[in-house]
């Protein structure tokens, strides 16, 4: 999945920006619920910890943006979620949007990342296509017709102006069946790639104060070591 997603990103990427792709050293083969997302998160923070160091900005490869807030709160660099990209991308593309999917399972955690974008008034559907898929590495090349299918069912039947794609196995779906349906098609990991070059840009950095001010220092247990070592350092001592 990361070596595929690497592959995608090329096409995301100015001709200056480089990319580090990392995969979590533990945890499930990918994230289908609010359980394993909150399990994902902690990993975010590790890598992140580990690797953070020489980097200008961050994208969090799950759409579900696991630890996306926690870690705009630690690191000190802009950290940016393909869901939260995806449906801001979607609101410039349109009033109204929706996400199509490709497991009923992944819905309530998706219905809770619109809700935590703040975006519920803009995001009109999330659907999911209920076929049974075989591989999540080729779930795109599976269950394309059905997605195509349900994408225009939500165009027609919900008055949308922009599906989103959902999923980091769908990566790279987007551009191959756009002209197959009659609104613009978003890929999460292209649009999270494309905000987190231009905040780069734009020389933005975290906020760090206020509800993003980093925690005070405090000795932890258990810990990777890089992560203990960043949260024991606390409110931006560095040193």
């Amino acid at each position: 999945m990361t070596a595929r997603m690497e592959r995608e990103a090329a096409a995301a990427l100015a001709p200056d920006a480089h990319l580090t792709a990392l995969t979590a050293a533990r945890g499930l083969p990918y994230i289908a619920s609010r359980a394993e997302a909150q399990l994902a998160g902690a990993s975010v923070l590790e890598s992140l910890a580990e690797h953070q160091a020489g980097y200008d900005a961050a994208v969090i490869g799950a759409f579900g943006d696991p630890g996306l807030i926690a870690a705009r709160e630690l690191f000190d660099l802009p950290v940016v979620g393909m869901a939260e990209a995806a449906m801001l991308t979607a609101c410039q593309l349109g009033q109204r949007f929706g996400i199509v999917t490709f497991s009923t399972t992944l819905l309530p955690w998706y219905e809770d990342a619109v809700t935590l974008a703040g975006l519920s008034g803009r995001c009109t559907c999330v659907r999911a296509v209920s076929t049974a898929f075989g591989s999540v590495l080729e779930v795109q090349h599976e269950l394309e017709a059905e997605i195509v299918a349900l994408a225009n069912r939500a165009v027609s039947e919900d008055g949308i102006d922009a599906v989103i794609l959902a999923g980091a196995p769908l990566t790279g779906l987007a551009a191959r069946v756009a002209d197959a349906v009659p609104v613009p098609l978003i890929d999460p990991l292209a649009a999270a790639l494309g905000q987190a070059q231009t905040l780069v840009r734009l020389g933005a950095r975290p906020a760090r104060s206020g509800r993003f001010a980093r925690p005070p220092a405090k000795p932890a247990t258990g810990l990777a070591p890089a992560l203990r070592r960043w949260i024991e350092r606390g409110d931006g001592d560095d040193a």
